[in-house]
């Protein structure tokens, strides 16, 4: 059984779980986490292969929907049940295949910047992972020394910084926290969606676009809309793929006006 850690923050309102995207971590979602208590509490979940949860010896889309599911089940006491979900990129298709398959867990349903579909490039996330996997750690003292080894392969300081939040000091020197490999070799399974055949989530669902994304093209609306037929599409100006981290205010805005309306 595959282990998942998640933290919990604040103690009054609605549940509201966050799953993050690639590279990620349950506490990239920490400032939303803050800004939308008290009204709502927040569970931050670190996916399988990312943060302190297990790694798996496979990627598969349905495992780790369970997997998250079965920890929500365990981890929220069932009259927190069932909760608000909010997932992006990576985490956005988990939760889509979460709610499909467990929709007594969920109550609405927040996608950001994914659709179910393989759009989207992943080429960056190919050179990004090539680019860490080719960090000889061995020669690594800290933190700095890494982000100076990446800086001509990844000139973006904050991209730089997201990356560097998985470098871990061990006793036998520094290592990823994410499964590297996993995750690299997983990439075409990563940027697909698994067929959920007659599968249908019938709650709400607030679907989030980065307006500079390439990732969600109102295009896939009507393919949205046969998984999840109450979805609501909200495009954020200005806004690339993450979302919740280029816009915050504009993203809590919208979580707090989709999340509270009767």
């Amino acid at each position: 059984m595959t282990t998942i850690n998640s933290t919990r923050i604040g103690e009054s309102g609605r549940l509201v779980v966050f799953l993050h995207g690639l590279f990620g971590r349950g506490k990239n979602f920490t400032r939303i986490a803050k800004d939308i208590a008290p009204e709502f509490s927040s569970l931050l979940v670190d996916l399988p292969n990312h943060g302190e949860s297990d790694w798996t010896e496979t990627f598969d889309y349905v495992e780790l929907a369970d997997a998250v599911a079965a920890h929500i089940a365990e981890a929220v006491d069932p009259d927190d049940q069932p909760v608000h979900l909010v997932g992006h990129s990576l985490g956005g298709k988990v939760a889509m295949v979460l709610a499909l398959r467990h929709p007594e867990l969920i109550d609405r349903l927040v996608v950001v910047d994914i659709g179910p579909n393989a759009g989207g490039s992943t080429g960056v996330f190919d050179h990004l992972l090539s680019s860490l996997a080719a960090l000889d750690l061995d020669r690594i003292e800290s933190r700095t020394d890494a982000d100076e080894a990446l800086q001509e392969p990844i000139p973006e300081a904050a991209i730089r910084g997201f990356l560097l939040q998985n470098l871990r000091p061990t006793s036998a020197g520094y290592s990823w926290q994410p499964n590297l490999g996993l995750l690299h070799s997983s990439l075409d399974i990563i940027g697909d969606f698994p067929d959920m055949g007659d599968a249908e989530f019938d709650h709400r669902v607030l679907w989030v676009a980065g307006e500079k994304s390439d990732y969600v093209d109102r295009d896939d609306l009507p393919q949205m809309r046969s998984l999840f037929p109450r979805t609501t599409l909200l495009t954020v100006k200005g806004s690339g793929h993450w979302v919740h981290s280029e816009k915050p205010r504009e993203f809590v805005s919208a979580l707090t006006a989709f999340l509270s309306r009767p």
